[in-house]
């Protein structure tokens, strides 16, 4: 489940997470069917594509893929999936934190992040979720979506269903497909059961804090630069520090005698893009993400 650029979130060594082993083995979803229907779509908006996620070319079973260097109006059609609880609350292939109850998704080829409108083709029915993950390598399926958008497309049961996917841009009309996939669903519809919802409303789940995917481990930080003089640190922090509201702090030195500048912690990716857009801007040195 995890693409993750050198220096940016432990290298390409991690390709062997979630997305790229069967979620079809001990995966699924809650031992109790929840409601869902409260959970907002994501909403698509401008965001800084770094490396994190979008290494490419890379191999998976043998197969290699290369990630989209634009995918304005973008569109597939094939069959999706969903993965759960197998991988809930572990790193994405951008290191945000997978929740199934969120709206993101993965795919192989997508720029990371991007928005797409999933339509399943059976029902009409449409979300529009977030990319921040890669997969699903299994079966030819063009995307995996999480126990939120499976349930909010109707076909939690069976698994996986024929969907078109289509890129939505921020700013862009997102409450309709585009006529040719509304000409497919009506034309090929069927009866399909209505997601599983809990008789109690006081017992629906709570809505996730980052529904979209934006939420980072705990641990998360920036480091700044790594100085032999504590001095010259200092006067970085401090140049930092005039620059965010996020604590910023000289970490102590360790047997390579170095005095760490770092950022944080950092609790979502939002922030995470703010600060290091913020550095560009006053032309520091790009940081980069460790977990300590």
């Amino acid at each position: 489940m995890r693409i993750i650029g050198l220096l940016w979130l432990a290298g390409l060594v991690l390709l062997a997470g979630c997305s790229f082993t069967s979620r079809e083995v001990s995966d699924g979803g809650p031992a109790r069917p929840v409601d869902v229907s409260h959970i907002p779509d994501a909403v698509p908006r401008e965001e800084v594509r770094g490396p994190a996620g979008n290494k490419s070319p890379y191999t998976v079973m043998g197969k290699t893929y290369w990630v989209m260097e634009d995918s304005t109006g973008f569109t597939q059609e094939g069959v999706a999936s969903w993965y759960g609880t197998k991988f809930h609350g572990r790193q994405t292939s951008n290191g945000e934190l997978y929740s199934m109850y969120g709206m993101t998704a993965a795919h192989k080829t997508l720029p990371i992040p991007s928005y797409v409108r999933v339509t399943n083709l059976q029902n009409g029915r449409q979300v529009v979720v977030r990319v921040n993950d890669r997969g699903p390598f299994l079966h030819d399926r063009i995307i995996d979506l999480t126990y939120a958008g499976a349930s909010k497309l109707g076909f939690l049961k069976h698994g996986t269903a024929p969907v078109r996917i289509e890129v939505v841009e921020p700013g862009q009309n997102i409450g309709t497909a585009t006529p040719a996939a509304t000409t497919t669903a009506t034309a090929i519809a069927q009866p399909q059961p209505q997601p599983t919802v809990l008789a109690s409303r006081n017992e629906e789940l709570p809505a996730p804090e980052y529904a979209a995917g934006y939420k980072l481990p705990a641990n998360t930080f920036l480091q700044a630069g790594a100085f032999a003089s504590p001095s010259a640190a200092e006067s970085v922090r401090q140049r930092i520090a005039g620059l965010t509201s996020l604590p910023v702090f000289v970490s102590a030195p360790r047997k390579d005698k170095l005095y760490r500048v770092r950022i944080g912690p950092i609790a979502d990716n939002l922030a995470l893009m703010d600060i290091r857009q913020q550095l560009e801007r006053n032309e520091m040195p790009a940081p980069h993400i460790i977990y300590d």
